[in-house]
Parts: C-alpha cells; sequence; structure tokens
C-alpha cells in the first residue's frame, strides 16, 4: 500500500483529495501532529488558512469511511517554542522526518520544501501551482457600477456605493435587498480564494477580525466582530488617474517642484483627492524629471505605473522599508500615509539621509500638516525635514505652504532681546507671511499674524495674543510657587510685564533677594514687575484663583475666608454657593457640569469672581 504524508502547504491548498483519487486511490495517508498543529494555530489566530486545511482534512476524513483511502495521525505534537518558529524551518523538518520513517511519499505545494526533500533522498510528489489564470468575475467586482469609487457592504442593510470623482461624490444605494451574513461570508470567501490565485493580488494585513486585500486594484477591508460590531466589507477603488498638467499648477510652483523641494507633504480630509495628486507627482519624477522614485505604503493602493516600485511594511516594520530604501537610494520616495509617531520619525531619517521625500498625511487645513511634526521632532529640524505642504481640496491644489526658518524677533514683539529661531510659513504664490511657529518659555507656539480679532468679542480684542502667551506662561510659574495665590497680569510693553498679586504671596513670589521672581523671570523669557494687588470688591465680587489637579478643581481663597459661604460667579452669571473649606479652597470633581463650566470660562481667559454670601440680601 502505498504511503502518503501531505505537508501543511498542499492541505491549505486543498489538493490532497483531488490526487488521492486521481493517482493514489487506496493509499494510506499519515498526516504528521506537526501538521494538524500548525493549522490549528492558523486557525486560532482566525487566519483563512487554517480553516482550509481542517476542511481538506474532513474531506480525507469522508474518503476514509467510504473505503478509498485510510488516514491516521502520526509523530509527536511540536512544542509551543517549535511552532513559533515554523518560519525558521522546524515544522517542515519534522514532517520530512515522518515520511523518511515511514517510507512515504512526501506531497507538498512548497517548492523549497520540495527540494530539500529531494536532496535528502526523500521520494516527494511537489504540486506546482499554475501561473496566471483567467477567473471569473467575483462578486464583488460586479458592485462597481460605472465611475464607483467605493462600494460598502455591511450585514443586515442594503448595498452602497461611492460613485464620482474627489469633490464631486454622491452616495447610491446599489441594490435594494439587505444582505445577509452568509451573503458577505460568500463574498469573502471568494476574494480570499481568488486572491490566492491571481499574481495581482495579496493580503496585506491578516490579524484577528480584520483582513486588507489588496485584489487588482481594489483595496477590499474585510472586518468582523470582534473587530467590528458586524460583519462589513469595503472596497475602495482608483477611479481618476491624472497627470501632473490636469491640475492647475502654476510655473512658479512646477519650478519648485522640480529644482528645490526636497520635503514635501501632500495633505487632506479623507476623500479629498491628495493620493491621486502624489500618484501625479510621482510619475511626473519619473518620466518628465527622470528621478528614480519608490514607494512605502501599507497596504500598497497607489495606482502607479509598473516602473514605479511600490514598498510594503518589511516584516510588518515600515522601518525595515525605509532600510531597505537607503540601500536602493531612490531619488524620491513617496511614503503612504503618515500617521504615527514612528511613521514621522522614518519619514524625517529618510528625508535627513537626501532621500526627497513626498509624505501623503491627513489635516484639515494645510497648516495642521506641519503642526503634526511638532512634539515629534526638534523645533530647528522641521524645516530640514520638510519645506513645502501642499492641500488638496475637492481633488485640486487648494493650499501651497513654503516652509523655513529664520532668527528674528517673532511678530508682535519688538526688543531685540526677544529673537530666537522662527519657523516662517508663507503662502507660496504671494509669499504673504500666515503663520510663525517658535518657543517662548516651555511652550511651542503655533501664531497666526494674520489672526483678527472678533468685532463681537469686546475683551477678547483687548488682550493681543502675544499678551494671552505671556498672561498663560506667567501663571503657570507664579502657580508653580503660590498655587493658592490670586493674580492680575498685563502687559506693559513687549518685553515688559505687571504683575500684581495679593499681599499675602507677594513675598513668597519675589523671594529671597528677589531669587524667585528672577527665576520666574528666565523661565517666562520676559522681564516681569510684581505690585500689590487691591483685592477689593467690585460689585461684591473678587476675582480668585483657579487651579486644576488630577481629577479635581480648586478654588482658593485667604486663610480668613475659611468657614465663609461665597457664591462663584462666571461670565457675569451665578453658578453656585459653597463654603470654603479648611484647606482654603473649595474643590469640585472635574467630571460635573459646574466645574465644566468653570474650566470653559479659563480657556477663554474669563476670571472667575467668588461674592461673599450675606443673607441679609436674600
Amino acid at each position: 500500500m502505498t504511503k502518503l504524508v501531505p505537508d501543511t502547504s498542499i492541505l491549505i491548498d486543498q489538493m490532497v483529495c483531488p490526487l488521492v483519487l486521481e493517482e493514489y486511490e487506496n493509499a494510506e495517508v499519515l498526516i504528521p501532529e506537526a501538521v494538524l498543529s500548525e493549522i490549528e494555530n492558523h486557525a486560532n489566530r482566525r487566519k483563512d488558512l487554517g480553516y482550509l486545511g481542517i476542511d481538506e482534512i474532513k474531506n480525507l476524513r469522508k474518503l476514509s469511511e467510504e473505503g478509498k483511502i485510510t488516514i491516521s495521525f502520526v509523530g509527536r505534537r511540536p512544542q509551543l517554542d517549535e511552532i513559533s518558529i515554523a518560519g525558521g524551518g522546524e515544522i517542515d523538518a519534522m514532517i520530512r522526518d515522518i515520511a523518511r520513517k515511514h517510507d512515504a511519499i512526501l506531497l507538498t505545494s512548497d517548492k523549497l520544501q520540495n527540494d530539500i526533500a529531494q536532496a535528502q533522498g526523500i521520494e516527494t510528489y511537489f504540486y506546482e501551482k499554475e501561473g496566471p489564470i483567467q477567473l471569473d468575475k467575483t462578486e464583488l467586482e460586479s458592485y462597481f457600477l460605472e465611475n464607483m469609487s467605493s462600494v460598502h457592504l455591511r450585514e443586515n442593510t442594503t448595498p452602497i456605493g461611492k460613485r464620482g470623482t474627489p469633490g464631486k461624490v454622491e452616495l447610491v444605494e446599489i441594490d435594494y435587498v439587505p444582505l445577509r451574513y452568509k451573503d458577505l461570508d460568500r463574498i469573502a470567501k471568494e476574494v480570499i480564494e481568488q486572491a490566492k490565485l491571481r499574481h495581482d493580488c495579496f493580503i496585506e494585513i491578516d490579524k484577528k477580525g480584520a483582513k486588507v486585500i489588496q485584489f487588482g486594484d481594489l483595496r477590499v477591508t474585510i472586518a468582523k466582530p470582534p473587530f467590528s460590531d458586524g460583519f462589513e466589507i469595503t472596497a475602495i477603488k482608483p477611479v481618476n488617474k491624472l497627470n501632473l498638467d490636469d491640475y492647475d499648477v502654476s510655473d512658479k510652483l512646477l519650478d519648485r517642484l522640480s529644482n528645490q523641494a526636497k520635503g514635501i507633504l501632500v495633505a487632506g480630509s479623507p476623500g479629498a483627492g491628495k493620493s491621486t495628486f502624489a500618484q501625479a507627482l510621482a510619475e511626473y519624477y519619473y518620466y518628465d524629471m527622470e528621478q528614480i522614485v519608490k514607494t512605502m505604503e501599507s497596504p500598497r493602493d497607489l495606482n502607479l505605473d509598473d516602473n514605479i516600485t511600490q514598498y510594503a511594511p518589511l516584516e510588518g516594520d515600515m522601518e525595515n522599508t525605509a532600510d531597505i530604501l537607503l540601500l536602493v537610494r531612490p531619488d524620491y520616495t513617496i511614503f503612504d500615509e503618515v500617521r504615527k509617531t514612528r511613521d514621522f520619525e522614518i519619514y524625517s531619517d529618510m528625508r535627513l539621509a537626501g532621500v526627497g521625500m513626498i509624505g501623503v498625511i491627513h489635516a484639515t487645513r494645510a497648516i495642521d500638516a506641519v503642526q503634526r511634526f511638532l512634539g515629534r521632532l526638534e523645533l530647528g529640524i522641521i524645516p530640514s525635514v520638510i519645506d513645502t505642504a501642499i492641500y488638496i481640496d475637492k481633488g485640486e491644489v487648494d493650499t501651497v505652504y513654503s516652509i523655513e526658518l529664520k532668527v528674528k524677533v517673532p511678530s508682535g514683539m519688538l526688543e531685540a532681546d526677544l529673537s530666537r529661531p522662527v519657523i516662517e510659513i508663507k503662502d507660496f504664490e504671494t509669499e504673504e507671511l500666515f503663520y510663525e511657529i517658535y518657543t517662548y518659555g516651555e511652550q511651542t507656539i503655533v501664531m497666526n499674524v494674520n489672526e483678527t480679532n472678533s468685532k463681537d468679542d469686546e475683551k477678547e480684542a483687548e488682550k493681543s495674543p502675544v499678551s494671552k502667551i505671556v498672561d498663560k506662561v506667567i501663571r503657570k510659574e507664579v502657580n508653580r510657587v503660590a498655587p493658592n495665590a490670586i493674580m492680575e497680569i498685563s502687559l506693559i510693553s513687549e518685553n515688559r510685564a505687571l504683575l500684581e498679586i495679593d499681599e499675602d504671596h507677594a513675598g513668597v513670589v519675589i523671594g529671597k533677594n528677589g531669587k524667585t521672581i528672577a527665576q520666574i523671570e528666565e523661565r517666562a523669557g520676559i522681564s516681569i514687575e510684581v505690585a500689590n494687588l487691591d483685592v477689593k470688591e467690585i460689585d461684591n465680587r473678587t476675582p480668585i484663583n483657579v487651579n486644576v489637579s488630577g481629577n479635581y478643581l480648586s478654588l482658593n481663597f485667604r486663610k480668613e475666608d475659611i468657614g465663609s459661604s461665597y457664591d462663584i460667579i462666571v461670565e457675569d452669571e451665578y453658578l453656585f454657593t459653597a463654603t470654603v473649606g479648611k484647606k482654603a479652597n473649595i474643590r469640585l470633581k472635574k467630571d460635573i457640569e459646574m466645574a465644566e463650566i468653570i474650566i470653559k470660562a479659563m480657556k477663554k481667559d474669563e476670571p472667575i469672581y467668588a461674592r461673599l454670601r450675606n443673607e441679609d440680601l436674600f
């Protein structure tokens, strides 16, 4: 009797049953426990490979019950560490040992397994998968009507899709019959099965409850519980492939892209057309500028010419991909999409290594794309990493910013000793300055230099942007040494501020020989004049200091106020009445409505008042 030992690959390909029926009827099929463990491991991780293998073993069991073959399980079950390093060949070696021990034919569709077995003198049957074959159109593809950019299928709902081009998209109902779980399961299995047979398909992500498959020109995302609350399939198809000539790109911008720009951000909201523009830019660099262009994508869904190689995360890590690209040394690399902190770091490393970088990034405004680098890179390095930000809206170039580092006094400040490194962000076409980014004390400031104050808010208009920054920085520094202090801060000149503080805390803030206030001045970056605050009641109201710490809000009073009842007034409206506790404060939990109202007022720089409760008034 012929003995057969199938390995994991041929069971997953479901070719053992057809093979034994055609060529090895009445054979004895010996399934190694190592194969069963590997298939079970795949199934436990919710991978379809595992379920395919299990189905094939079930079919072999049926053939055995029909008397056409005999089936048995042999060998030992591998240890957990052996399963975890299956990629290193341990499981395959165990399978070969069983074939040799039982003098059996090894069945495999893994070329490396076949070659090693033959080198060891083991008889093999190698099932060679066919090359590209013509397959019927899948059910999912049939949903893509003319000019359809995406299809959205979810159990118990009717199929819907987006039709049109960026900026002109409408949501349409594709069918009137709701899909059931079994319908989506059928559609998903068809896509997965064909993906194994087509050379232009590959599984990008395979995790518990989620799969991402590049299926020809479709990017298919399959979501199931527990990842999602229902079975869902989303397929996206590029419908609009453009050249750079199709965009309203000025000669000035074209010259910058051709000769100067090396760190480019292409920003926009989802569906705005930023990837389409990045594709056009990539092919412009390759064909018009004769530059070598590569991409870094996860998943790989840019619709590019075959001359441009598209790389995925190597071994699941884009950092490994970057290491390869640094050896390949392309002139430009498209990074689609830059989202996580590590992505920003990899983009920066590539750019500083001399590679031209085009980063595709989600943003609701052009400035937001630049701001996403703040805190991830040192401020002075940012202009070396990005020099041009292009914002795409409704499929068109909406805004272009140039980014440059200068040492200067920030706008709104006058004194030369306030000079510092400032990132200038200008409208590229008009060269009008829009934003400045710089450090002030310990804070990074993004200043809109064109911002105008609301005419409807006179109180806000009285306070310049610089005054607000000064107030915030000094208040933070004073609260470090005198958390219960009552203070008012005003800007005397662009390099000098007045701090009026209640008499009880003035000495602490000044410190011995003025040491403490000197430290505050150094941290705040401005000279501070200290004066006593005349804490007098104005309309029976007194401004109070408020601190937020942990889960609590603390309204701070003087020691002589302990035991007194006060009305708390916010934006000229009575909020509540409370008694000052033993620690000279009134504490509120942050998550209650009254605390939320106070916090909202603080964010708007509105003072918080306390009014001594006079029972005779009520």
